[in-house]
C-alpha cells in the first residue's frame, strides 16, 4: 500500500470520528435539555409529593396509634373473656354438684316416703283385717243367731211343718 492511500484512509477516519463526536456532543446536549426540563417538572412535583407524604406519614401515625388501641382493647377483651369463661365454667361446676347433690336428696326422700306408704298400707290393711276379724265376725255371729232365733219364733208361731206350698227359694233346693 501506498503512503497516500493510508493518508487518504487515516483522514477518512479521523473525519468520521469527529463526525461521531459532534452527533455525540449533540446527543450529549439534547439529554441534558431533557434532563433539565425533567428536574423543572420534578421540583414543580415536590412540594405536591412532600406534602403527600407529610399527610400519608400522618395518617400512617394515626393508623399505628389505631392498630395498637385497637390490640390492646383486643387484648382486654380477650382477658375478660376468658376470666368470664373460667367463671362460667366453675359456676357450672357449683350447679353439677347442686343438681347432683338435689338429685341424690330427692332420691333418698322418694324411698323414704316409698317406705312411708308401703308401711301405712300395711298397716290399713292390718287395721281392716283386725276391723274384719274383730268387729264383722262377732256382728255375722250375731246376725245368725238372730236370723236362728227368729227362724225359730216363727216356727214356733205358725205351728207345725210349712206345707210344700209354702216352701221358700231356699227349701225347694232341699226338696
Amino acid at each position: 500500500m501506498n503512503q497516500e492511500i493510508l493518508l487518504y484512509i487515516m483522514t477518512g477516519f479521523v473525519i468520521i470520528s469527529g463526525i461521531a463526536l459532534c452527533v455525540q456532543a449533540g446527543l450529549l446536549f439534547g439529554i441534558y435539555k431533557a434532563s433539565k426540563a425533567m428536574q423543572e417538572q420534578t421540583a414543580s412535583i415536590v412540594p405536591q409529593a412532600k406534602s403527600i407524604l407529610a399527610k400519608a406519614e400522618s395518617t400512617l401515625d394515626h393508623s399505628r396509634k389505631n392498630v395498637v388501641d385497637v390490640t390492646q382493647r383486643f387484648l382486654e377483651i380477650g382477658e375478660k373473656a376468658n376470666e368470664m369463661m373460667d367463671i362460667g365454667k366453675a359456676q357450672l361446676l357449683e350447679l353439677s354438684a347442686v343438681v347432683s347433690d338435689a338429685s341424690t336428696r330427692a332420691k333418698v326422700q322418694i324411698e323414704r316416703a316409698e317406705m312411708v306408704v308401703d308401711d301405712t298400707v300395711t298397716r290399713v290393711h292390718e287395721s281392716v283385717a283386725a276391723v274384719h276379724g274383730g268387729i264383722m265376725r262377732p256382728i255375722r255371729e250375731v246376725q245368725g243367731v238372730a236370723t236362728g232365733v227368729r227362724t225359730a219364733v216363727s216356727t214356733f208361731m205358725r205351728g207345725g211343718r210349712p206345707s210344700v206350698a209354702q216352701a221358700t227359694q231356699d227349701d225347694e233346693m232341699f226338696i
